[in-house]
């Protein structure tokens, strides 16, 4: 697994990460909504946490310096 997530994008990902799951626990929307915001949360904290994007691999991209 190699890194290909860069410091600006880390940084980017942590933050929406931390917001969406915030956001789920607090606010008043649905159980599904909910739900789903905090799924897409994680998902982008532990990207931003690992350095690797899997979708990020599939299509080429690359944030990082070589």
């Amino acid at each position: 697994m190699s890194v290909n997530v860069g410091s600006a994008d880390r940084v980017v990902r942590l933050i929406l990460g931390l917001v969406l799951i915030a956001f789920s626990v607090l606010s008043s929307m649905g159980p599904f909504g909910a739900t789903i915001a905090a799924v897409i949360g994680t998902v982008l904290a532990v990207t931003a946490l690992v350095r690797f994007c899997p979708l990020y691999r599939l299509l080429g991209i690359r944030t990082c310096r070589v």
